[in-house]
């Protein structure tokens, strides 16, 4: 996106989802290559562990757990790997990093810090507007290798999805045709609190972007039993609802319904009561958007643009994490709004209108 309109795909329908991960592999080969290349985590960390006897069985029990809830989206990976040219292995490994990383040897986990990615967002909804304005924060190998999906499925449903090189769509954020749209946030917790082998956050927010409606949506986020905890900020653009859903292992769940006073959500649990990791960066990215008005869609941008703090400001440039862009979702005008750079400056990456189906 580095100077210009990040790069939209057109795939779909297809006749196999196995067909359709194979097209968007096929199509980004170079950009999935060149992040499977110069991911140090995946490198130097998941690959040397995924050799390991314990490594190997987790990979296994992940496969097998995802595989047989979502056929279709594991049929989705097997394409983009062949499509792209990168083994299954390296694929699978970036869609479940998460997954796997919590049980990698404290000795390789010296070599590159595990900071991968972390999100902020500002949800209001109140008579004046409906909106979601959310940082797409990653580590910087991320930058250069991301990618909008925009997919037509056989029975008529379409979504948009904002991708990360060799991912299913969407482990950030996206749209589809039904109306329902979400931001993602991850958030940490302890490892007593994680599932070894449970439903990876990939397969969950990939399966979202096929939700009927809100309540459906609610359904496909509370069904699984997935490894570790993940926050989703589901909008129902039809409804003019926001919901912040904070989830863990276990099938635990908190809703947080987004009001009139803007709510600020970086990566630590705010309402599901669990033991998680201190999380620096993000107590001080919640504390500052305390300091800072939200009350206009302007303001909320400038929020997210704030580079107050040196160690952890809430718009980042490096040197590990990288906002890679920002987007607002404008429910009363059903537009999607991508910014590049610091959203402060108003430069607009791509607009999408959303045409909503009724």
């Amino acid at each position: 996106m580095d100077g210009g309109t990040l790069e939209t795909f057109h795939v779909g329908p297809c006749g196999t989802s196995y067909e359709m991960g194979y097209l968007i592999g096929e199509r980004f080969s170079n950009v999935i290559r060149s992040r499977v290349e110069k991911d140090l985590i995946l490198q130097e960390q998941l690959l040397p562990f995924a050799s390991t006897a314990e490594g190997h069985s987790l990979v296994e029990a992940l496969e097998r757990s995802n595989k047989e809830r979502y056929p279709r989206y594991w049929d989705e990976l097997v394409g983009t790997a062949r499509g792209s040219g990168v083994p299954l292995l390296h694929i699978l490994l970036l869609n479940l990093r998460k997954e796997m990383l919590p049980f990698v040897p404290k000795e390789e986990l010296t070599k590159e810090p595990v900071v991968d990615d972390d999100c902020s967002d500002v949800l209001v909804v109140n008579d004046a507007m409906a909106i979601a304005v959310h940082n797409e924060d990653g580590n910087v190998v991320l930058v250069g290798h991301t990618y909008l999906v925009k997919a037509v499925l056989p029975r008529g449903l379409s979504f948009t999805a904002y991708t990360y090189a060799g991912e299913l769509p969407s482990c950030a954020f996206g749209f589809n045709s039904h109306g329902v749209a979400f931001t993602l946030n991850s958030v940490p917790p302890l490892n007593n609190e994680i599932m070894a082998g449970g439903i990876g956050r990939n397969f969950v927010s990939r399966d979202l972007l096929e939700a009927y409606g809100l309540d459906d949506a609610l359904h496909r986020i509370r069904k699984p039993n997935v490894s570790v905890g993940h926050c989703y900020n589901l909008i129902d653009i039809k409804g003019r609802r926001i919901l912040n859903i904070e989830t863990a292992s276990n099938n635990r769940l908190s809703i947080h319904e987004v009001g009139e006073d803007p709510f600020f959500h970086a990566n630590m649990y705010l309402h599901l009561k669990i033991d998680q990791i201190q999380d620096e960066n993000s107590s001080s990215r919640q504390k500052r958007a305390a300091m800072l008005p939200a009350d206009s869609q302007e303001r909320a941008l400038s929020l997210l643009g704030d580079t107050n703090h040196e160690k952890y400001p809430i718009f980042m440039t490096g040197p590990i994490l990288h906002t890679l862009c920002t987007v607002l979702i404008d429910v009363d005008r059903a537009i999607v709004t991508i910014y590049k750079g610091n959203p402060k400056n108003g430069d607009v990456s791509n607009e999408i209108h959303m045409n909503i189906s009724l």
